[in-house]
């Protein structure tokens, strides 16, 4: 199987897949394929960003202004088929004081957003009944993104070359498997300090079960083998290579909610590390009177030195904002959270606290204030101020940090 997805590819797969199934006598290929895309959505969306990064440790502070621009083509429906294709730009908006991970400048703290022009995603999809096949490049965000997302909050989305398959029945389970041989990360579309792309054999099988209305368990298998890169060490590339098997409890009791979760995982295909590792969660929410109060703790174990991997994950979602443990620590991570969150008219307020321990041992990795406001001012656009404290209570692997976002989005 080709590892390269490329537009032409796509549209060329359309053409073939209704070729071989029968239309009227009428319609020719040109007019379906047409149809599909007079009949379609075009979009172009913006968002635009300002980050700034004060991190101890470096004497030039990180400011990065940054705009994505998407242009993307969804068809209609034809015969049971449909397709999208999207393109993806990243620029900088005056000059690039921070480090991209491919610009060099590396006396500035990172801000992972580099500049370039890819297809985002070239996907078509086959749907009948409950269940639908789509083959492509595409977007895969399974659950809450713990183990495998599409890293949005980072200006170039991390995507996937593959196939996957969904399936839903009539009696609440539903099936979902992907095969996946390219990973497209946020760090490209060049290499740069770290890979800009993944290859290898994964595969994403999750089911989920509605036990009762508000109460559902999700189980899954997530098998990673990735590929070696040259000229990068095994940790950025082999050495994620990981089974992971778990699950999950979600449930809702009137105003209160839970979360609990399970997984074990284990070092897998050509990973020169030997481990393994638990993860676990277990999370409540209390909803009254418009605010949300939240409180959790997650623990992502180690072994041989080797903490719980999560190398797919939307990890700005988790652990802080700062992002101080996008790789888990050798000694693994304790996580307890307390949070709330309203709205004052239209403006969506959100403050979360983390408290950040050693698994093994008691070791202090700081604390993390966390704080966003938003706003979405009408259907077309949004404004988003964001910040983000991180003390790392004279640790000197984690230095202190601040982060503060100002982020627009402006949708056609």
């Amino acid at each position: 199987m080709s590892n390269v997805i490329s537009t032409r590819s796509v549209l060329a797969g359309i053409a073939f897949s209704l070729i071989a199934v029968p239309v009227a006598a009428e319609e020719t290929i040109v007019q379906t394929l047409s149809d599909m895309v007079s009949k379609g959505t075009v979009g172009l969306n913006f968002r635009y960003r300002y980050e700034f990064v004060d991190q101890d440790g470096f004497s030039k502070d990180a400011k990065a202004s940054t705009l994505r621009t998407r242009l993307f083509l969804q068809s209609a429906k034809a015969n049971g088929f449909d397709f999208e294709v999207e393109f993806s730009n990243v620029s900088y908006i005056g000059d690039d004081d921070f480090n991209s991970t491919d610009n060099g400048e590396t006396q500035f703290p990172v801000v992972a957003d580099p500049k370039g022009t890819e297809v985002n995603q070239a996907w078509l999809r086959y749907s009948w009944e409950t269940a639908n096949g789509k083959y492509g490049r595409q977007r895969i965000n399974l659950g809450n993104q713990r183990f495998v997302g599409g890293v949005g909050w980072r200006q170039n989305e991390q995507t996937y070359d593959g196939i996957r398959g969904q399936w839903n029945s009539s009696f609440g389970l539903n099936a979902d498997y992907s095969y996946i041989y390219k990973v497209n990360r946020i760090f490209g579309p060049d290499d740069g300090a770290q890979p800009a792309s993944w290859d290898g054999n994964i595969n994403l099988l999750r089911l989920d079960y509605k036990l009762l209305e508000n109460h559902s368990i999700v189980g899954f298998a997530y098998l990673l083998d990735i590929d070696e890169r040259n000229n990068y060490s095994p940790n950025l590339s082999v050495n994620n290579s990981t089974d992971t098997y778990g699950a999950e409890y979600n449930g809702k009791f009137g105003p209160l909610s839970a979360r609990l979760g399970y997984a074990w995982q284990t070092d897998a295909g050509d990973s020169e590390l030997n481990y393994e590792a638990d993860y676990y969660v277990a999370e409540l929410k209390l909803a009254v009177a418009g605010v949300t109060g939240q409180v959790g703790y997650e623990v992502l174990g180690s072994d041989n030195g080797v903490g719980f991997k999560t190398p797919l994950a939307t990890l700005h979602k988790f652990q802080g904002w700062a992002d101080k443990f996008l790789v888990t620590p050798g000694d693994g991570i304790e996580d307890l959270y307390v949070g709330v969150s309203g709205s004052i008219g239209p403006v969506k307020l959100v403050a979360v606290y983390h408290d950040f321990q050693s698994e093994q041992g008691s070791e202090d990795f700081g604390t993390e204030l966390d704080l966003a406001a938003t706003w979405p001012i009408d259907k077309k656009i949004s404004v988003q101020l964001k910040y983000a404290d991180f003390d790392g209570d004279d640790n000197p692997a984690y230095q202190d940090t601040q982060k503060a976002w100002l982020t627009v989005s402006y949708a056609l």
